[in-house]
């Protein structure tokens, strides 16, 4: 009995080597196994059976000390790993034995070491779910892996975990580094295990409230500006009213009259206007003066809004040359700063200030020897969680995640991805996360809700018991001033009642002496007022004969 076989021969040429179309070659053939003369024909047009290569399954695996990824500690006096509970106390953590940063130099010394940390528990994930061993070690210069010249020559070489995975010192990178395009030119990445950005890491400041808390917004140089314009203000609106004939000295006078602007409304209404107190009276009555009011009432809302705005966040100032900022030398942050054009100013400045290491710089930002660190937002946000004197500031940026490390040639780089995206099907991400990087230990703190207290506002109290001291005492001053008034007045009451007493006594004296030279004239008086009457009647009696 015959069959029909098939194989899937390629058309391409044995010079080239390089497949093209395919086709189908048939043969009449014995059943399989009944000619030993028949031959497989291989992908390629071979007859032979390709060579395999062997994958092994001893991997050396190259990590570098970064908090929460990845904790070193020293072993015990019997050469294991101290027994503890994770940072929430939910299980056991699992520690894995790992060489010093000098594990990988020839002639030193091996330190061995207890690493432990979300990476090391990944570690064991992948390693059992695809059947290898391992053996860890800690990169010996620290770093993550940049390229750098060597002798000042134009050649570049990678340094850190990227220099010992491309020099065969290890087959796989398992640590939180960062994807970028650079890295992945040489060497190939796995699916990101963890997505995540940069962010800031400050230090929190001390609420330090004091008395003139109120008037931090504006210089002292603004407030006394503010206070003469008030005044300058309050003078021109009263000598423009007062001038203008429209104001005090109105051209119709049958209108009915106002009461003028005085000095004291003036100023009133200066104040009343700035402190958006509502004018009740005493606004000024002529238009050059409304106009000024009308000005002067802009200024006020403008800078009455300022005031409001820059009271909630005077503390977020621009920073000055004194403000130093840094990442980590040659990592995938400084890389970051380095090709961003835009950001070139900001690399000069931080170039001088970058540190070796994250953990420095986290130290330098709690020792305020620097004000702000560059990182990645896991570390910085777990590093606030924990040291509750820092805190992350600002909106994530250049968001990336991390991924382990393989050579271009590695048989396990599909394997790693696979698992890996397995692994955040089925949790066991989250849970690393909770476990590693979400714990916080100052929740009650850091979330409790900012209020305002007495220590803030006291300064505002001040000026209230101020005012009302400044109201007391100067009542007292009226008081007193309108007494010495009163007394006055009836000082000057009592002077004109004098002055009146005496000009009615010095008139009564001048009529005493009139009166005897007045009895002397009266005969004569009598005398010819009786001649006159005789001649009148004489002359009426010779006219009545006449007729």
């Amino acid at each position: 009995m015959t069959m029909v076989t098939g194989g899937l021969l390629p058309t391409a040429s044995s010079t080239t080597k390089r497949p093209g179309w395919c086709k189908w070659a048939f043969s009449t053939a014995p059943k399989y196994g009944d000619d030993p003369q028949r031959k497989i024909i291989w992908p390629g047009g071979e007859t032979e059976k390709p060579r395999g290569y062997q994958m092994s399954t001893r991997l050396k695996i190259v990590t570098i000390h970064q908090e929460p990824f990845v904790y070193v500690q020293p072993t015990t006096s019997d050469g294991t790993c101290q027994k503890e509970k994770t940072v929430n106390g939910l299980k056991d953590v699992q520690k894995v034995i790992c060489t010093g940063p000098n594990g990988t130099i020839p002639g030193q010394p091996i330190v061995p070491q207890c690493c432990y940390g979300f990476c090391i528990d990944l570690l064991i994930k992948l390693a059992d779910t695809m059947n290898f061993t391992y053996e860890v070690h800690l990169v010996a210069d620290g770093k993550f892996g940049t390229q750098e010249r060597v002798n000042n020559s134009n050649k570049k070489e990678w340094n850190g975990m990227m220099g010992e995975l491309l020099g065969g010192l290890a087959d796989m990178i398992v640590a939180p580094l960062t994807i970028n395009n650079e890295r992945a030119q040489y060497i190939e990445f796995s699916k990101p295990f963890k997505y995540q950005g940069l962010t800031i890491l400050v230090k929190k400041e001390i609420p330090r409230s004091t008395l003139d808390s109120f008037m931090q917004p504006f210089q002292s140089t603004l407030w006394l500006l503010v206070g003469l314009s008030v005044h300058v203000v309050a003078v021109m609106l009263y000598l423009l009213d007062r001038f203008s004939p429209f104001g005090r000295f109105k051209v119709n006078s049958e209108e009915e009259e106002e009461d003028a602007l005085t000095l004291s409304s003036a100023m009133w209404f200066s104040w009343g206007v700035l402190l958006n107190s509502g004018i009740g009276e005493g606004a000024p009555r002529s238009f050059s003066a409304r106009i000024l009011g009308m000005v002067w009432a802009g200024f006020a809302m403008i800078i009455v809004a300022s005031y409001t705005a820059n009271l909630a966040a005077f503390l977020l100032r621009n920073p000055s040359d004194k403000f130093i900022y840094a990442t980590v030398k040659q990592s995938s942050v400084d890389i970051y700063f380095r090709r961003q054009v835009e950001l070139s100013t900001m690399y000069r400045h931080m170039e001088k200030h970058n540190y070796e290491s994250a953990a420095e710089a986290i130290q330098a930002v709690r020792d305020n020897k620097l004000h702000a660190f560059i990182w990645d937002s896991a570390v910085l946000e777990f590093e606030a969680s924990q040291k509750c004197d820092l805190v992350t500031t600002g909106e994530l940026f250049f968001r990336s995640g991390f991924g382990i490390g393989m050579r271009k040639d590695s048989p396990w780089k599909q394997n790693v991805s696979l698992s890996i995206l397995s692994s955040h099907e089925n949790g066991f991400m989250e849970e690393l996360d909770k476990t590693w990087v979400r714990y916080q230990e100052c929740d009650s703190r850091s979330n409790a809700p900012a209020t305002l207290t007495f220590e803030n506002m006291a300064g505002v109290f001040m000026l209230v018991a101020g005012g009302i001291v400044a109201g007391i005492f100067l009542i007292f001053i009226e008081i007193a001033y309108k007494r010495h008034k009163d007394a006055r007045r009836k000082q000057m009451q009592l002077a004109f009642a004098a002055v009146n007493v005496w000009r009615k006594n010095l008139q009564d004296r001048k009529s005493d002496r009139a009166e005897p030279d007045s009895k002397q004239k009266a005969p004569f008086r009598s005398i010819s007022t009786n001649l006159a009457s005789n001649i009148k009647r004489r002359r009426s009696s010779k006219d009545t004969v006449r007729r």
